[in-house]
């Protein structure tokens, strides 16, 4: 078996989960995305691609590519619930599944030849049975290492045709002795690690193609971009990549951030907003039996302007009581004179095999733990908007902030109230 690893990769994942609600919707241009002047395309149909739309494109742009562009705002928790469905399919073929994100997962299918097959079946198999479940296609690439499957399920994409997609197989395989061919073509920001900054300084090394950057030596490559860096190209630059598909990764954070129509001057508002951002990461945070030591809170103002705060804790909390006086206290000399575009919160040093020192006074903090406990009980029961702090009441009910809620911007309409 040449090709034991497998990488299955959605096609434009958010966006044909959508038609898959809205059929009428079918062949039309159409975006997932925040729609409002500071929202971005999550993903876009193949047929909005055409006019040259694609992720992490701000809308504003978007709008002016397509007139007729048909913008969604996202239902996280859907794509979620239908990601949870596709994972499933994918273990029935091997234990061995890595998640990436929401809609890519890696799979080692060495151990299971013997019941699925060889990899291009258990490929197809892959495609057959997702698409027959859940209405959705997917690509599949297959290699030697998780560096090359991801870049052959690459291949395997529909193209982007005049008037919407060009599906072929939806399959590649990248045998090992096909690699120096397969990889020699392509630009060196195809590959993991070469972001603008390092495809900058390898241009201006007169490097363009991952067959260049093969012939460089791997000390050149250090001297010029530093050892870790210089190190992990020169080998993925010959197909290199000693990776084991890795089934379980604990979360190293949890948080959420937000940015908003129009920004935020008052002090007030800004707390206002740091009280929904905090009441649902601790809420996360109790959910995982997690608790944390370092909060952190991120600002980025009007110009893009961007900075973090942390403060570490000697004992660790998941009480969003204690969470919000820390942030506070971050918050704390911040000028907010020029605008706050976006505001985030994340907690990291997760432990769930937390040991509290025993005192011989009372704790200060039982109280707050048996009035948030009751708070989880009647959100697990009624739901997340069914109860919290009274701050974030509006005119629409409980302002609870959601995982996945605005992260691609806020929508044309969306107001602070």
């Amino acid at each position: 078996m040449t090709t034991p690893i497998l990488h299955v990769d959605m096609d434009a994942f958010f966006a044909s989960a959508e038609l898959l609600r809205h059929p009428e919707l079918e062949g039309k241009p159409v975006v997932v995305g925040g729609s409002g002047s500071r929202g971005v395309v999550a993903a876009a149909s193949y047929e909005a691609r055409s006019y040259g739309i694609y992720s992490a494109m701000p809308s504003r742009r978007a709008r002016r590519l397509c007139k007729d562009l048909v913008f969604i705002s996202g239902d996280y928790e859907f794509y979620v619930e239908i990601s949870g469905r596709i994972m499933n399919i994918l273990r029935r073929f091997t234990p061995l599944v890595e998640p990436l994100s929401l809609d890519e997962a890696f799979l080692d299918v060495r151990g299971v030849r013997r019941v699925h097959g060889e990899p291009e079946f258990i490929a197809r198999k892959i495609r057959d049975s997702i698409y027959e479940e859940e209405g959705l296609r997917c690509s599949v690439g297959a290699s030697v290492n998780k560096f090359l499957a991801k870049l052959s399920s690459e291949n395997a994409k529909p193209k982007v045709g005049a008037k919407g997609p060009i599906y072929g197989e939806g399959i590649f395989l990248l045998d090992e002795d096909e690699i120096e061919m397969f990889l020699d073509p392509l630009p060196v920001n195809a590959m993991w690690g070469v972001g603008p900054k390092t495809h900058k300084k390898l241009n201006a090394l007169g490097i363009e193609t991952i067959g260049e950057l093969g012939r460089v030596s791997e000390g050149s490559l250090v001297s010029n971009l530093g050892n870790s860096v210089g190190q992990q190209l020169w080998r993925l630059a010959r197909g290199i990549d000693d990776r084991n598909v890795v089934v379980e990764q604990e979360a190293k954070s949890i948080g959420h951030e937000e940015t908003f129509s129009k920004d935020l001057t008052e002090r007030e508002e800004v707390e206002r907003e740091l009280v929904r951002l905090v009441d649902s990461v601790a809420w996360r945070l109790r959910k995982s039996k997690k608790k944390c030591r370092t909060i952190s809170l991120k600002v980025r103002y009007s110009d893009f302007t961007t900075f973090s705060r942390s403060h570490t804790s000697s004992e660790p909390t998941w009480l969003s009581s204690v969470l919000l006086e820390e942030a506070k206290g971050l918050l704390d000399g911040v000028d907010l004179s020029p605008g706050v575009r976006l505001l985030g919160v994340s907690v990291t040093n997760l432990d769930k095999n937390f040991v509290e020192q025993l005192k011989f006074s009372e704790n200060p903090h039982s109280d707050r733990e048996n009035t948030e406990g009751v708070v989880d009980l009647i959100r697990d029961r009624f739901g997340t908007a069914s109860i919290g702090p009274a701050s974030i009441l509006g005119s629409n009910g409980m302002r609870v902030k959601t995982k996945g809620e605005q992260q691609w911007g806020p929508d044309q309409d969306s107001t602070i109230e």
